[in-house]
């Protein structure tokens, strides 16, 4: 710890922020936190992610492309991509669910996220697609959809998964992942909810919402950011403002879309999108120490239930009905 002090030190101190008072503005599930720094009127802040449990430099290049495409991600205005800090613009405190919670214009910061996603998805997979970024691919969301049957179902039946419902379960994703490939691709923020936008006050049109936490970025379907946003584990969202999001995205894709494949990748995506989801929360008690995330769980089930009513998705929904029943679809007594 002492040597990562004097690391953070030098860092400061070659970039002139050496001096800068600096209190901690926020900490999330992973293992970067973020301080801000203030120095004679001026604010940056600065994002502290311990090598080898973290990696700044997909972060870097995302930030870098968004920018550089004319979204409001912060400036990168330097790195030491070794030792994992990273000095950023300072988008302030206005985050959309500080914003929501003094009981500001719902809809009107909907529509911009949705309009944001509407810019960046509808160009041409080459301009939106930063080089080199790892595929959102059957591979990627089988790992994250077996979370699910890994750390959730043990911590309801008190014992490791059985290993055949286990495999059936990885069969059924199997057979319906196959039909997010009907949609075109783009750069998947992945995190793309009220937590990491805020208002950039001064910037008009989509550059007036700022982007965060977009380091796991991939290139996926164009569904799954817009699914991300309406279906959110942190947030009761009204179905109306969902469905008007929803065919706002729609119209604004420029014909891009076939309708029918569009409900049915949304249907898949925010099944798995749920269900690892469940299982990275009890994990994060289990593993990490950090039971907060539970309280999430009953809104959890209402989405990954809703979901599961899509006929595409109906082997699924009886395997659910079979191995998980209603009364275990409970926040469980996690045990770290």
């Amino acid at each position: 710890m002492a040597q990562r002090d004097d690391l953070l030190k030098s860092f400061l101190t070659a970039n002139g922020w050496g001096n800068a008072d600096r209190v901690l503005l926020a900490a999330d599930a992973s293992f970067r936190h973020y301080d801000r720094l203030t120095l004679n009127g001026e604010k940056r802040v600065l994002m502290d992610a311990p090598p080898p449990m973290e990696d700044v430099r997909p972060f870097l290049k995302v930030a870098r492309h968004l920018e550089k495409t004319g979204f409001s991600a912060p400036h990168v205005f330097d790195a030491d991509e070794e030792n994992g800090f990273v000095l950023l613009e300072d988008f302030g405190d206005e985050t959309y669910t500080r914003l929501l919670k003094k009981g500001a214009d719902e809809k009107g910061l909907y529509r911009l996220a949705t309009d944001v996603l509407i810019d960046l998805n509808r160009r041409d997979e080459s301009e939106s697609v930063p080089d080199g970024l790892p595929p959102y691919d059957e591979e990627a969301l089988m790992k994250e959809a077996m979370l699910f049957p890994d750390w959730y179902m043990p911590a309801v039946f008190g014992r490791p998964t059985d290993p055949r419902a286990a495999d059936e379960y990885a069969r059924l994703w199997k057979e319906v992942f196959p039909l997010v490939e009907a949609v075109p691709r783009t750069m998947v923020l992945r995190d793309y909810h009220v937590d990491n936008l805020m208002i950039l006050h001064g910037r008009d049109g989509i550059k007036a919402c700022g982007l965060l936490d977009f380091q796991d970025a991939l290139n996926g379907a164009v569904t799954y950011d817009i699914m991300s946003l309406m279906e959110d584990a942190r947030r009761d969202i009204d179905p109306a403002l969902l469905e008007e999001m929803r065919e706002r995205y729609i119209a604004g894709m420029d014909d891009k879309l076939d309708r029918d494949a569009f409900l049915t990748s949304w249907a898949v995506l925010a099944a798995q999108r749920h269900a690892k989801v469940l299982g990275i929360f009890v994990r994060l008690c289990v593993r990490d120490h950090k039971p907060r995330y539970l309280v999430h769980i009953p809104r959890l089930w209402k989405l990954i239930e809703r979901a599961l009513r899509h006929p595409a998705l109906a082997n699924l929904k009886d395997w659910f009905d079979r191995n998980v029943p209603e009364e275990y679809r409970i926040v469980p007594e996690c045990q770290p």
